[in-house]
């Protein structure tokens, strides 16, 4: 599809994925993810998607001419490891929204960030790339885009670029988050401390550590870290943004309350559902079953209890250790004053 009215039809179908931002071409590589596809990927990442090298390269400047059709779009900030990816699979709700799981054209934005780009052409490229994830799928009325965990950095600019859309701020509790992380084992111990490297890079990591002492923390100490920096990037967003446009919520609360969360998003994010929709979700596949689609077990429900069961084998492994840690970090989060509630919930 080189041709002019071939990129035309690109852009105007949202099965065309706005996937990376290419920064030599200055344009954008949209990769073929029908609803299909966007159902059967735990993300829309180079890892999971297939065929990601058969791309139609766009550029910005070819962009700027061709009508772009649009939605609202809403986002899912959160801390990982808080069901996220669960919340993101409840919203691919033909008709009504689209739920996009962690879309790698914002970690483009973030790595460009790092690496010095230009403020205001950074700005202007995630402005088109927010445009372009907002394109609706057939008759959907809303987009819901769960970034990256690394892509906090980009809420307030993004909710500025965008008036209309409003944001949940989503995050486990720090014991539980601590848990997921021991649970991993090594892997979840070498991903806290390339977590901790994207925040000093991105300078919202906790302060009042020298190099020094961040190389003493164990690795659980440097996950609460990293739980503490990404909790004061979601209070300085809502003192920001505003709580009319950013609500905030907890795993342990989601998960206990699926059914007056799902009522709650319903009308934070004005989706118009009836009550006979809501249940239809509750009852489906994004809410009994792992998020992680290559993790889950055939017939496997995976709710609250189920994440207790899990909690339970790690704390039984572990709990000691987190229970210290979790004293450690509330007293590093008194001594910075980072407050561990934020407020503006989105229900109780």
């Amino acid at each position: 599809m080189n041709t002019a009215a071939g990129k035309v039809e690109i852009v105007g179908n949202a099965d065309y994925l706005a996937h990376r931002y290419d920064e030599v071409a200055d344009g954008f590589r949209f990769v073929h993810v029908p609803r299909d596809v966007h159902r059967s990927c735990t993300f829309i990442t180079d890892e999971h998607l297939p065929d990601v090298d058969k791309y139609e390269l766009i550029s910005r400047a070819d962009l700027a001419d061709m009508p772009v059709p649009s939605v609202p779009v809403h986002f899912i900030f959160h801390s990982a490891y808080c069901c996220s990816t669960m919340m993101a699979r409840a919203f691919d709700i033909p008709g009504v929204a689209m739920g996009l799981k962690e879309p790698v054209v914002l970690n483009d934005m973030i790595g460009w960030r790092r690496r010095g780009a230009n403020q205001q052409k950074l700005a202007a490229v995630l402005d088109k790339s927010l445009e372009l994830l907002a394109r609706p799928m057939g008759d959907d009325r809303a987009v819901i885009v769960k970034p990256s965990n690394i892509c906090t950095p980009l809420a307030i600019p993004s909710l500025k670029l965008r008036p209309e859309s409003k944001a949940l701020l989503l995050y486990a509790p720090l014991e539980s988050y601590l848990q997921s992380i021991a649970k991993k084992e090594m892997w979840g111990r070498i991903w806290v401390r390339d977590v901790l490297i994207g925040t000093l890079k991105d300078g919202y990591a906790v302060g009042g550590f020298s190099p020094e002492e961040l190389l003493q923390l164990t690795d659980l100490q440097v996950a609460a870290i990293g739980w503490l920096s990404q909790h004061a990037a979601f209070a300085r967003i809502i003192e920001a943004i505003g709580s009319d446009r950013v609500a905030t919520l907890d795993s342990d609360s989601f998960l206990a309350n699926r059914r007056t969360t799902l009522g709650a998003l319903n009308r934070f994010f004005a989706l118009e559902m009836n009550e006979e929709k809501i249940a239809e979700i509750r009852q489906g596949p994004a809410f009994n079953s792992h998020s992680k689609l290559d993790q889950a077990k055939r017939g496997a429900v995976f709710d609250a209890d189920a994440r207790k069961a899990e909690q339970s084998q790690v704390a039984a492994l572990h709990g000691s250790e987190i229970t210290m840690v979790s004293q450690w970090a509330k007293a590093v989060a008194a001594s910075q004053k980072i407050e561990l509630d934020i407020g503006s919930r989105l229900f109780g």
